[in-house]
């Protein structure tokens, strides 16, 4: 019958085929599922299986099937970010397209934007116990245990934007020109286009684990989609060469490349360690690799705010006010 043979599939890379309609519908769960790109009778080049709805309404196809593609598996958003130091990102979706965000991050979305909460990570296609694992993984980090998802599921874009949940910036992160590969701080992710797999990032010197002003757990972002990622104040990106080091308040820093070393040491001097407001340790970045730093982390406006509130409060403007604050550290 016509259109029932010499269909194609990409796994891990390579091309497999000529397998029949029935095999190609068996091997799609483990394949990919409905993102595998196929190729077949009248299709004409490679397509994701999704937009196939009848797998083989078309002429035979006669010749081997084109190159396999080794491009980009996450979804190719659009986005435009709006506002200077309160943004939010608005993301274009065409039909299919589905971006991934973290649960009560959506400021606004058109009519036909589908939204779900789901358990685990919904770029991987996994049965209930790696949704668990992965749910687990985020608990550790403190975020949630769901992710939401947002779809166009009709026939023309759509629009929902996410907002920062505090002052400062929202960066884009192309993940396909970053190495694939990006490190950040547990509570810097807003959202992403499926795709994107969002993971967690152990610390393995015991000091930067404990002083470093993130924990032993941050997050990982893998994948390569755009990812965005928001930090307190002015973010500013720091390239380094082989070599070259970078110290800086244990707060300030938001993400990093994994080829980046991460250690921290101690200040040095002990009128540094109690009068330099500075605290006891520095981070220190030793590159190749590229870095990304916050002029206002939340932990230090948090301290401030707290500071100068309460029943009693410290008087702005009393001598015994300012000397209370001596031996504070600014974070």
């Amino acid at each position: 019958m016509a259109g029932e043979g010499g269909w194609y599939y990409v796994k891990d890379g390579q091309t497999i085929g000529p397998i029949s309609r029935e095999e190609l519908t068996q091997a799609l769960p483990s394949a990919g599922g409905p993102k595998t790109l196929i190729w077949g009778p009248g299709v004409t080049e490679w397509t994701e299986a999704r937009h196939i709805v009848s797998l083989g309404a078309g002429a035979v196809a006669t010749a081997g099937p084109p190159r396999a593609p080794t491009g980009r598996r996450a979804d190719e958003i659009d986005y435009e970010l709006f506002g200077d130091d309160m943004q939010f990102v608005e993301v274009t979706l065409d039909p299919g397209e589905v971006v991934v965000a973290e649960a009560g991050g959506m400021m606004y979305m058109t009519e036909g934007i589908q939204m779900q909460t789901v358990f685990g990570d919904p770029s991987k296609e996994q049965g209930f116990l790696g949704k668990l694992f992965d749910a687990g993984k985020r608990m550790v980090t403190g975020e949630s245990l769901f992710l939401t998802t947002f779809g166009a599921t009709g026939n023309k874009r759509e629009r929902v934007a996410f907002a920062s949940p505090y002052p400062g910036k929202i960066i884009p992160m192309h993940l396909d020109q970053l190495g694939g590969e990006l490190i950040c701080q547990k509570d810097a992710f807003l959202c992403a286009a499926r795709g994107v797999h969002i993971g967690i990032a152990f610390q393995k010197k015991i000091l930067a684990g404990l002083f470093g002003g993130e924990g032993f757990i941050l997050q990982r972002l893998t994948g390569d989609g755009i990812a965005f990622i928001h930090a307190g104040g002015t973010i500013h990106r720091c390239d380094l060469s082989a070599g070259e080091t970078l110290r800086l308040d244990t707060g300030c820093l938001v993400a990093l490349q994994p080829s980046v070393d991460y250690d921290i040491q101690m200040t040095g001097g002990i009128r540094n360690t109690i009068f330099g407001g500075e605290g006891l340790f520095l981070a220190t970045l030793r590159g190749p690799g590229t870095v990304w730093v916050q002029s206002l982390p939340l932990t230090r406006l948090a301290g401030r705010i707290l500071a100068n509130v309460g029943p009693k409060g410290k008087g702005e403007g009393s001598v015994l006010g300012g000397l209370s604050t001596i031996f504070e550290s600014r974070n």
